[in-house]
């Protein structure tokens, strides 16, 4: 059994069409995520494998993360009136971008290099760089000294077990 890196590399860059269609089924088995997008830079990464994922993008940019139960896709509809489709295309995100667990980035929009989209975030419209993203469609900047959620110097298991035991402490305080 291949592991989640292995398989979205061949899922997302294989020449093999067969390869492909394999890996994106074992990633649906192992991982219950589908990728899909017509630009992936190879530098994207998935926190937590990717498990509960479902992205299908117009371009996942260099630097991009995207942490688990992420939905990125279409939010087209069909128009009877002029027997036409409306808001065709999938999302954009731009450098950097990091999209926290739950998010929902759906529709033809642009999410600006350098923005973070909060955990549980609904996002429908188009984001500016250097944004924070959080409830339905809420935006503000961002704050270039802070970087939440990740980063690639992520703390240790012992700085986080301390922490958690710190609010541990904390609840016990308060009874």
């Amino acid at each position: 059994m291949d592991d989640f890196k292995t398989l979205f590399k061949r899922n997302s860059f294989s020449q093999d069409k067969d390869v492909r269609r394999q890996a994106a089924e074992q990633l649906q088995l192992q991982y219950n995520c589908e990728i899909n997008g017509l630009q992936i830079d190879e530098s994207v990464l998935f926190a937590h494998n990717g498990k509960g994922c479902t992205v299908v993008a117009s371009k996942l940019s260099e630097g991009d993360v995207i942490f688990q139960n992420v939905t990125i896709g279409a939010n087209q509809t069909y128009n009877k009136a002029t027997q036409k489709w409306e808001h065709l295309g999938n999302p954009v995100l731009g450098k950097n971008v990091i999209v926290a667990d739950g998010a929902k980035i759906v529709g033809p929009i642009i999410i600006g290099d350098n923005t973070v989209v909060g955990m549980g975030a609904i996002v429908t419209k188009d984001v500016p760089a250097n944004s924070i993203v959080y409830g339905v469609n809420k935006i503000k900047p961002r704050d270039p000294d802070h970087v939440p959620v990740f980063f690639k110097d992520m703390p240790e298991s012992d700085e986080i077990i301390a922490a958690c035991n710190q609010v541990i402490d904390r609840y016990k305080n308060e009874q």
